[in-house]
């Protein structure tokens, strides 16, 4: 996995409403999984909740990227972690692994490109000056 920061960890426990009549994950709720923990690492880059309403400035996902590695079931316990994967001039990646906590098994990975929007004009921004720290040190784009 990654080691670049920040990185988030969150945990879920998987509910009836998150499964099929199987007793297996539906493929939606593992995005529901990504949502939250993809809020939490906005929160530790500096755009907390709150703030987005205040300034009208929201991260909008333009991409998804998942795979499906494992099926996770009723009652599992699931471990989210997220990282900012990469940066670009108006667009960043961010990237998620969910293990499922019992048995450390990856049950799904995904990348999601990103880019900070204004509203109501949905106006693309740049990224904030701050995140510089977190770009590598060769791949500036």
């Amino acid at each position: 996995m990654n080691s670049k920061e920040p990185r988030i960890r969150t945990e879920v426990q998987v509910m009836f409403f998150d499964t099929d009549c199987g007793g297996v994950v539906s493929n939606i709720a593992y995005l529901r999984f990504i949502e939250i923990a993809r809020t939490s690492l906005a929160e530790a880059l500096g755009l907390p909740l709150a703030e987005m309403t205040q300034t009208q400035r929201y991260p909008v996902v333009a991409r998804t990227e998942i795979n499906y590695r494992r099926a996770a079931k009723l009652g599992d316990r699931l471990v989210i972690e997220g990282w900012l994967d990469d940066l670009q001039r108006a667009r960043f990646w961010c990237a998620f692994q969910i293990t499922r906590s019992s048995d450390n098994v990856v049950i799904a990975d995904c990348r999601q490109m990103m880019a900070l929007i204004e509203m109501p004009a949905a106006k693309l921004l740049p990224l904030p000056e701050g995140w510089e720290k977190y770009r590598d040190g060769d791949d500036k784009k």
